[in-house]
């Protein structure tokens, strides 16, 4: 890894100075498969304001020098859109006893230095830091094996995510709308939640 590669966490209102640096990046990097994400910076901007919002969320940054290169993204579930909080409500877990882990976007040329595997430290120990929680949650786009714009290479992250803790929880499920790059309009997409218990 490079010496001038470094990763820090923001909290709160500390991370509104890179809302545009990153939603240039999920912009990026949700235009691949599987999430083929048509994105908007107004709309980025807005949706990154959710973590500004609460003093419990973290923005983990990873930075080249001063150019953001990644980031990774959690909040307290209670502070999380209806769409989300509501597979937990309807499966009897509050959503006081999750912490949710809402996204982590990397260029491509920064994959495979572990990276990845930080951004999950750093959010569950700052989750850690502002608990109790019992859960740690986040949730991901499915999509058919035999998908159009999947590619030939593509590899799926779930041994990566088993190896940090976390399994599938196929009745946790739900919706969330977003334009692909191939539609005119928004469409629901559906959503399968990954749980990993503090405790373990």
């Amino acid at each position: 890894m490079s010496e001038l590669l470094t990763v820090q966490r923001f909290t709160g209102t500390d991370v509104e100075r890179y809302i545009y640096d990153v939603a240039r990046l999920r912009i990026e990097v949700f235009r691949e498969f599987p999430y083929l994400y048509d994105g908007d910076m107004a709309y980025e901007a807005n949706y990154l304001r959710t973590y500004t919002a609460s003093p419990d969320s973290v923005v983990v940054i990873a930075f080249d020098g001063d150019q953001v290169i990644g980031a990774s993204t959690a909040v307290p579930l209670r502070h999380e859109m209806d769409e989300i909080k509501a597979p937990f409500i309807s499966s009897a877990i509050d959503p006081d006893s999750v912490f949710y882990l809402g996204e982590s976007v990397l260029k491509r040329a920064y994959r495979g230095r572990g990276l990845g595997v930080r951004f999950f430290e750093e959010r569950e120990a700052h989750a850690r830091s502002i608990g109790p929680f019992q859960w740690s949650a986040f949730c991901v786009v499915q999509r058919a094996d035999n998908h159009p714009r999947r590619p030939a290479d593509y590899v799926p992250l779930d041994s990566f995510w088993n190896k940090r803790g976390y399994f599938k929880r196929p009745d946790l499920h739900t919706h969330l709308t977003w334009q692909e790059i191939d539609e005119r309009s928004q469409s629901a997409k559906p959503m399968m939640f990954w749980l990993k218990r503090f405790d373990q």
